[in-house]
């Protein structure tokens, strides 16, 4: 059987799909009529925005929203949050237990800390002298000094801490917690990347949705007037555009109807809806003029350094994004530091202008949210991707470290100052409390009222989760 487009092209083959929605009789007319009509009950305006609107907890939330502070490239732990004065007397001499392998084998002796540690807080948590101004936070903090890495490399070890997979192309965890938890913001995306200047090496798949529908993939801001393409409508009035819009609708619901169920197809659908509402939205949001001096003062946003203005204006923008209902923003750094925190030389001068980037906004954001009653319903999560070796790397920098390193929780529902697990007595590998990504994704679903075995996507013949077959709650960080 062959359709005829018209007498100047070749006939072409009926396709299966075409052959049973036209078919007059029949079981499969039956079949597919009755599926079809499912399909299109389910496409009214109500029900395409349903998929993204707030979703049932599987018991009552400790927090709405996540702010992810990541540090790209892998903040050294024995120079951040994990003092180690063994390193102190071993200095300058040969390592003295087993060396794995690294990622350069350009090792050199034991490197102690260029930097001294104190106390803070209530607490007594020590922290080095990279972080003044947050440490004066540790008492709401969750320090996790045991966590590791199965990957030695950026690019597999980004996707690891976004995906719970080393592989490329699996959903983000902000996809899986849109797809878990929906929105509560009708005008803005539920997955925000504020862009500093430094997308991870892995590229923007670390943001994707892999094989949830598209709709729940991350969208990058620039921090400047128009942080999205055509964010600015080029119509003449708004009635035009909504036309626009309509026709589109009418266009893609005509398919819709014609071929059934198609998640790409009803993403697109709600994606231009939410576009035309973000016109209105990123503006305002972008807008800072509201904000006081004080308060930007407070995110360094007046800093003599430009990095410090950079990730305050980040910080800032997500604390707004949080007072919208966005449900997951997170933070990547700024360039212009010379590279990441991947210092594998010159370890002195790059952790200090990467710290000096991001200690002033990150204190000014978990003090504004505090004043504003926020922290208590918003996760905050500070982590790179791996830590970094306790020997130098040649004389003056460190290796990726993926056997033990540090990172931190604050904010909804985590127990404030808390130490969690430890590494051995150089700051090498996790000894005490040892814990993986999968339990980091597990307990920050915990922390949203989600069970983090019962989040799945059937696909691939399986339910797949971000936690894969892993991943427990780390119970003792949680209040």
């Amino acid at each position: 059987m062959f359709r005829t487009h018209c007498q100047r092209f070749r006939p072409l083959p009926r396709s299966r799909r075409e052959l049973l929605q036209s078919a007059a009789c029949g079981f499969g007319a039956v079949a597919i009529n009755s599926l079809l009509s499912e399909s299109l009950a389910a496409m009214d305006d109500k029900s395409l925005r349903a998929d993204l609107g707030t979703k049932p907890t599987h018991f009552p939330p400790k927090a709405m929203s996540v702010i992810f502070l990541y540090m790209d490239g892998g903040v050294s732990q024995v120079d951040s949050f994990d003092p180690k004065p063994r390193l102190i007397e071993q200095n300058g001499k040969p390592f003295p237990t087993k060396i794995e392998p690294t990622q350069f084998n350009n090792i050199g002796n034991t490197l102690a800390s260029p930097w001294k540690f104190q106390q803070y807080g209530q607490s007594g948590i020590p922290v080095s002298d990279l972080f003044p101004e947050t440490a004066k936070y540790v008492d709401d903090m969750a320090v996790i000094r045991s966590m590791t890495s199965g990957f030695p490399e950026h690019t597999n070890a980004n996707y690891f801490l976004h995906t719970g997979s080393g592989l490329q192309g699996r959903p983000s965890m902000g996809a899986w917690f849109g797809y878990g938890l929906g929105t509560e913001c009708e005008d803005l995306p539920h997955f925000v990347v504020l862009n500093g200047g430094l997308i991870p090496p892995g590229g923007l798949d670390n943001f994707g949705s892999g094989f949830l529908p598209a709709s729940y993939q991350g969208s990058v801001f620039g921090l400047g007037d128009s942080p999205v393409a055509d964010i600015r409508p080029r119509e003449s009035a708004a009635s035009v555009q909504r036309r626009k819009l309509d026709l589109i609708r009418k266009l893609d619901l005509t398919a819709a109807e014609r071929y059934g169920h198609d998640d790409q197809l009803e993403s697109a659908i709600v994606n231009y809806e939410l576009a035309a509402k973000m016109q209105l939205a990123v503006p305002d949001l972008m807008d800072l003029s509201g904000e006081t001096r004080e308060t930007q003062e407070m995110y360094g946003m007046f800093d003599e350094f430009p990095n410090t203005q950079t990730f305050g204006r980040e910080c800032l923008l997500a604390r707004r994004l949080v007072e919208r209902g966005v449900r997951f923003i997170e933070l990547t750094c700024p360039s212009g530091n010379g590279d990441r925190w991947d210092q594998h030389s010159n370890l002195v001068d790059g952790h200090t202008k990467n710290a000096k980037s991001v200690d002033k906004p990150i204190a000014g954001l978990l003090a504004d949210l505090k004043q504003r009653g926020l922290l208590q319903r918003t996760l905050v999560v500070w982590s790179g991707e791996f830590g970094r070796t306790p020997f130098a790397q040649g004389s003056d920098g460190r290796d990726h470290n993926q056997y033990g390193f540090s990172m931190w929780m604050a904010g909804g529902g985590i127990k404030g100052g808390t130490v969690y697990g430890a590494t051995d007595e150089f700051g090498y590998k996790a000894v005490e409390n040892k814990a993986e990504i999968h339990d980091l994704h597990a307990t920050m679903l915990h922390l949203m009222g989600m069970d983090h075995e019962r989040v799945t996507y059937r696909f691939g013949g399986r339910d797949m989760r971000l936690t894969d077959v892993h991943g427990v709650v780390l119970k003792d960080v949680l209040a």
